[in-house]
């Protein structure tokens, strides 16, 4: 990676403070759902129609795994804390908090008068079941190793213990929680911000395990409540009178479209059917909507990348992984593809989380080569080595990726890419509806499959125990317990420098067995009406309507 431009994005996030701003610009002045106002301005109506692009899975906090379901669920529920528009996490459920001298006991204090959409109240016995539930074995949690922090939590998800008392979360009466953790962790609080540390209603849960399934019987604790969800159609929310700040709360209403092409969905923009369009923008029209301002461009803490199944010929040869790796050009891709200033990647983790001092991609530079030439001959060495000397008997297979998204474009190019420099020729291409795909991946009933990761906190922690062995997001079939040892070093200490030399070995080693194939480091590309004000789109997290209003125009 070029430095002055690895440089340009790490300062670039750090004026950002993890929180990107939304200014106005010009654009199709079409409002729906506008009344009259003095002097012929129009009083705007405090609502909004969003793509999300996909239909969401699941609006279970602790099944949710994908972006389209936390993007939903970060406005219908609440944690502890939440990322407020200063990229802080502030005080949300909790109002106050404190921790040992060690480290491992937090208390948390939740706010008085708290509340369900449907008027229960919200308390400290619905974080404890939550979390339990979540870690519990039989309920399968895809997230479950998010919630290992807490004492005796990775023995109970894992069966070890069966006692669900033994695992450190406890509420000490209705408005006190305590939580012990294995091992002190700097970044616990934005932890508690995280779908999988919201609470659930216990009593709507335990009454209907299909609570979540249907708008009318989902309760959440967030600034909105969920009042339509026609399944791939939309998803209707409201600003919840039950909310403990919905004096803040400014938008009474919020249409969720599920739109996945990008040809419609910036049609839909343009004629003013959508106020800020989440979904899909073909990659054709990306240079246009920038420079006429009909897109806009964040950073964003994410890595776009291939895996392969490592538990299948020929993918079970390391060999073969490398060479695929290898014989992309990722510069071409970002320059000629996606064109949207996205970095190559030549490394998994991105720049812009820090290290013990500098910055974590700095620190450790690039796992992969940016001379192609090199590059190219490497990978003809050992695909040759694997026995398929210029591609000749290398058997079918199918890069997989779902339809959602501008995802073909990039297929195409490395579809060519393994056909020219390295003799290749039967690389099919294969798309799926976004749950299917999930479903396959997760099987592992693929070949190549096309993968993101976004950051969930600012760790490089975030991006590498999805590896581990028995993460329910490590769709590659590959294990080891070296690495296994690594990721548990990282998390059990509470020294700086232990850690992050142990998570530098860790990515060095998924480069050694080339698990990953990462192509760029992502930015978020959205549209957004100039009417349109406050809408949170972190680099971390999801986007966040609490602060969102409509401007007057």
């Amino acid at each position: 990676m070029k430095m002055r431009r690895l440089r340009a994005l790490v300062a670039s996030l750090a004026i950002l403070t993890l929180v990107a701003g939304c200014g106005a610009r010009t654009g199709d002045e079409g409002q729906q759902g506008s009344t009259g106002g003095p002097g012929g301005q129009q009083a705007a109506k405090q609502e909004l129609v969003v793509n999300l692009g996909a239909e969401p899975p699941t609006m279970d906090p602790g099944l949710m795994e994908d972006h389209s379901s936390i993007t939903v669920a970060t406005n219908i529920f609440e944690g502890l804390t939440r990322l407020n528009p200063d990229g802080k996490y502030e005080a949300a459920m909790a109002e106050s908090w404190e921790t040992s001298e060690d480290g491992l006991v937090w208390t948390f204090k939740l706010r008085d008068g708290i509340q369900w959409s449907n008027g229960d109240p919200v308390t400290a016995h619905d974080f404890e079941f939550a979390w339990k539930r979540a870690l519990a074995p039989e309920f399968g949690s895809p997230y479950a190793y998010q919630l290992y922090y807490l004492k005796n939590g990775e023995k109970y998800n894992k069966g070890e213990i069966t006692d669900p008392d033994q695992v450190g979360v406890k509420a000490l009466d209705d408005k006190t929680l305590q939580v012990t953790l294995e091992a002190p962790t700097p970044y616990f609080l934005s932890l508690t911000a995280f779908p999988t540390y919201y609470p659930v209603p216990k009593k709507v849960v335990e009454a209907n395990p299909n609570w979540a399934a249907e708008a009318a019987t989902l309760v959440g604790n967030g600034p909105f409540k969920i009042v339509e969800w026609v399944h791939n159609d939309k998803l209707v929310i409201v600003k919840n009178e039950n909310y403990w700040d919905k004096d803040t709360v400014k938008l009474e209403k919020i249409t969720f479209l599920m739109v996945p092409d990008g040809a419609t969905n910036v049609t839909m923009f343009e004629n003013g059917e959508v106020d800020v369009n989440l979904g899909a923008i073909p990659q054709a029209d990306l240079p246009r909507l920038l420079a006429s301002g009909d897109a806009k461009v964040t950073p964003q803490l994410g890595t776009y990348y291939y895996i392969v199944n490592t538990t299948k010929p020929p993918f079970n040869d390391v060999r073969v992984r490398k060479a695929l790796s290898l014989a992309i050009d990722r510069k071409a891709i970002v320059e000629n593809v996606t064109r949207a200033g996205e970095l190559p990647a030549y490394a998994f983790v991105p720049p812009g989380i820090p290290d013990v001092s500098g910055d974590f991609r700095q620190n450790a530079g690039n796992y992969i080569s940016e001379d192609m030439e090199a590059n190219i001959a490497e990978a003809k060495r050992l695909l040759a080595e694997a026995g398929y000397p210029d591609g000749k008997g290398f058997p079918p297979a199918v890069i997989l990726y779902n339809q959602e998204g501008a995802h073909q474009p990039v297929a195409e190019a490395i579809q060519a890419m393994w056909k020219q420099n390295l003799g290749i020729t039967n690389i099919t291409l294969q798309s799926q509806e976004w749950k299917v795909f999930l479903q396959t991946r997760h099987n592992l009933q693929y070949d190549i499959a096309r993968n993101g990761w976004l950051g969930d906190y600012l760790d490089p922690m975030t991006f590498l125990d999805m590896f581990t062995s028995d993460s329910g997001q490590n769709d590659t079939g590959w294990k080891s317990k070296e690495y296994d040892e690594l990721i548990a070093t990282a998390k059990r200490s509470a020294d700086p420098q232990v850690r992050m030399e142990a998570m530098h070995k860790a990515e060095k080693m998924l480069f050694d067995e080339a698990v990953v194939i990462p192509i760029y480091f992502y930015v978020n590309k959205f549209q957004e009406k100039p009417w349109v004000k406050g809408v949170l789109h972190p680099p971390i997290g999801a986007e966040d309507f609490k602060w969102a209003y409509v401007e007057a125009h």
